[in-house]
């Protein structure tokens, strides 16, 4: 979806043939994949018909630069059993965490809230990034802060200003289409912030063309019942995120 709309995070797509694939993945092109240390922009897809084939694409040819810190995920088993596979072959650090995939049939059945006096609802900008950076559990350095720049350059979001037009709460897309990273500030809990912002995010990814749809870790009991009554449904097949560290 991203590519077809001014590929903004220079993603390309790699197959083992054509036009019948067995295996694809998506990976950022080698001149956007600068950093080799730099774990969030070094993202890999993965999806396959047929198992073999795609443990042939990653073990046998050069598709992967196992000279960089990367993920790869994906919502199949043999995500996670070939980097398992490739790990041990190549000598690199291993490291998975599994998620459960939530997708929305039709954000326009997700419940509407009001805001408080003096609170409006409007889109991240730049001088936002810096919040969400520090509030974000897996930000806090450099790195972290150029990947949610991007994000709220280029992709989807939607935030609560409070009176003093700062934002309080928000949602924004991750460069995998996924309804990201969400927060709402402490003081402000409790107020269906983050619902507001979610449903407003999702209503222009949805009228984009985008699947509407996110993932939750599996002891975050919290969300996953928030996301339920919210008429999100939960999909069988875990997210695979596997963690590839080259060994110093």
């Amino acid at each position: 979806m991203n590519i077809n709309r001014g590929n903004p995070a220079g993603y390309e797509v790699i197959v083992d043939s054509w036009p019948k694939f067995k295996a694809v993945l998506t990976r950022p092109r080698r001149e956007v994949a600068l950093d080799n240390s730099d774990l969030y922009a070094n993202v890999y897809t993965a999806f396959y018909h047929d198992f073999d084939v795609y443990r042939s694409v990653i073990l046998d040819t050069d598709v992967i630069n196992w000279a960089q810190t990367f993920r790869i995920q994906g919502n199949q088993d043999g995500v996670y059993q070939v980097s398992q596979n490739a790990a041990a072959i190549k000598k690199v650090q291993l490291s998975a965490t599994f998620y459960i995939t939530y997708l929305h049939p039709n954000p326009n059945k997700l419940a509407v809230h009001q805001l408080d006096p003096g609170f409006t609802l409007s889109t991240l900008n730049a001088s936002h990034v810096q919040l969400l950076n520090e509030t974000w559990p897996y930000g806090g350095n450099e790195q972290s802060r150029r990947f949610l720049a991007n994000m709220v350059q280029y992709f989807f979001s939607a935030c609560i200003l409070d009176p003093d037009g700062q934002p309080i709460s928000w949602s924004v897309m991750d460069p995998l289409g996924a309804m990201g990273h969400g927060y709402t500030l402490p003081a402000h809990r409790r107020k269906h912030y983050l619902a507001v912002a979610g449903r407003s995010l999702a209503m222009k990814a949805h009228a984009a063309g985008y699947p509407i749809y996110g993932h939750v870790a599996l002891d975050n009991f919290h969300m996953q019942g928030i996301n339920e009554r919210r008429g999100y449904q939960k999909l069988s097949e875990l997210c695979h995120i596997c963690s590839i560290h080259p060994e110093i």
